[in-house]
C-alpha cells in the first residue's frame, strides 16, 4: 500500500464534482438497498409526458434512464453540477435549470406528471405538490437518518441531536401535511466499508455537509490513526441509511 502522505494527497486532488462514486471503485464498497431505483425512475419516466428531476447533481443518476419524457426538466444548485449536467442531458433534449436553496421553484403549479429525486438536500413538500399534476406522483430516493454517522462522529465526536434528522416518518407526515398522499414508503440500512485513508478524505471533500471544518490539516492525527486501522486490514464501517418514497397529488 502507498504511503500515508501518498494516498492522502491522491484524495484531495481527485475530482468530486457531480454525483458519480467510481473513484471510490476498488477503495470502499457500500451495500445497495434491496429496491433499484434506477429501474423504478426508468419504469416511471416511460410512463408520463412531462417529468423534473430535482437535485439532479451531474445528471449521472437521471441519465442511466434509457427513455425521456417528451418534456424533461431537471434543476440543480451548484453550479459546477449543473454544467455539468447539461453536457451530460442536454445532447439528450433535457432542459437543465439551475435554482437556489429555499426559493420557489421556477415551474408554473401543476407542470409535470412526475417529480423524482435521488437524495434531495432538503425536500419541500409544498414545493412539490405545487409544481405536481393533479394525480401525479414524486417517486425518490433519500438518505434518512444517521447515514454514515460511524464515520462523522469519528471526527466530530458524538451528535445526538443530528441523529434524529431525516427521519422517514417525520418526512412522510410533512408530505401529507402538504397535500400528498403517501402509496409506498420502504426503508433500508446498507453497510459501507471503507478501505485505505485516500478514500476517507475524498468521501469528506464530496460530502462536505459531513464534517463541515474537513481538511487534511485539521484532521490530520485522526486520519493516522485510520490510517493505522486501515493499514493492519481492518476496514471502516459504517452504515447509510435509505428511504423510497412514492407520494401522489390527489386527482
Amino acid at each position: 500500500m502507498r504511503s500515508f502522505d501518498e494516498l492522502v494527497a491522491e484524495g484531495d486532488a481527485a475530482d468530486v464534482s457531480g454525483w458519480g462514486f467510481g473513484w471510490l471503485d476498488g477503495r470502499a464498497t457500500e451495500e445497495r438497498p434491496p429496491w433499484s431505483y434506477v429501474t423504478i425512475l426508468g419504469e416511471r419516466l416511460a410512463q408520463v409526458r412531462s417529468a423534473l428531476d430535482l437535485d439532479t447533481g451531474g445528471g449521472e443518476v437521471l441519465d442511466e434512464a434509457s427513455t425521456f419524457p417528451p418534456r424533461m426538466v431537471v434543476t440543480e444548485g451548484w453550479p459546477p453540477n449543473a454544467a455539468q449536467a447539461r453536457d451530460r442531458l442536454g445532447p439528450r433534449g433535457v432542459e437543465v435549470v439551475e435554482v437556489r436553496p429555499g426559493e420557489r421553484l421556477p415551474f408554473d403549479d401543476g407542470s409535470f406528471e412526475l417529480v423524482t429525486s435521488r437524495h434531495p438536500v432538503a425536500p419541500d413538500w409544498a414545493e412539490i405538490h405545487r409544481v405536481l399534476a393533479p394525480g401525479g406522483h414524486y417517486v425518490a430516493q433519500h438518505v434518512g437518518p444517521a447515514s454514515a454517522f460511524e464515520l462523522i462522529e469519528y471526527f466530530l465526536g458524538p451528535l445526538p441531536e443530528n441523529r434524529k434528522g431525516r427521519d422517514p416518518v417525520a418526512e412522510t407526515a410533512a408530505a401529507r401535511d402538504a397535500g400528498l398522499e403517501i402509496v409506498d414508503l420502504r426503508t433500508a440500512r446498507c453497510r459501507i466499508e471503507v478501505f485505505d485513508v485516500g478514500a476517507v478524505v475524498w468521501l469528506l471533500r464530496k460530502c462536505v455537509w459531513w464534517v463541515p471544518d474537513f481538511s487534511v490539516e485539521r484532521y490530520r492525527s485522526r486520519l493516522v490513526e485510520l490510517d493505522a486501522q486501515l493499514r493492519g486490514g481492518t476496514p471502516f464501517v459504517a452504515h447509510s441509511t435509505r428511504h423510497l418514497v412514492d407520494a401522489r397529488r390527489p386527482a
